[in-house]
């Protein structure tokens, strides 16, 4: 069970990003936002089926919508801050590995790790 705890601040690595987000088909991005909403109540604590930890301290959201499946890699860090480092829109059944450098390298920018 989710407990809750003090609210997470979601942040951007770029403005690209959040235009990025911003441009997804409309039912995926409501989906991402009732995910972010989530996620700034839970952090760390939201799982499968909303989040998904890839890995090294980098996860992935998981909204879904009419139009199909998105995948948003976010970092944390201290103080209870989330950053977004990238997003796409799914076309395959696996994750491209481009997708995933693009956002480990933002990770190492942002995160240091």
């Amino acid at each position: 069970m989710l407990h809750k705890n003090m609210s997470w601040t979601i942040d951007f690595y770029s403005e690209d990003v959040r235009l990025e987000i911003a441009a997804l088909p409309t039912g995926i991005r409501a989906a991402y936002v009732r995910l972010t909403e989530l996620l700034e109540e839970f952090g760390l604590d939201l799982r499968m089926p909303h989040s998904r930890a890839m890995g090294s301290g980098l996860f992935e959201l998981r909204p879904r919508g009419k139009e199909g499946i998105a995948r948003v890699f976010y970092c944390t860090m201290v103080g209870r801050r989330i950053v977004v480092l990238h997003s796409f829109v799914k076309k395959t059944q696996e994750t491209p590995k481009r997708e995933i450098d693009v956002a480990r390298k933002r990770q190492k920018e942002v995160c240091g790790s």
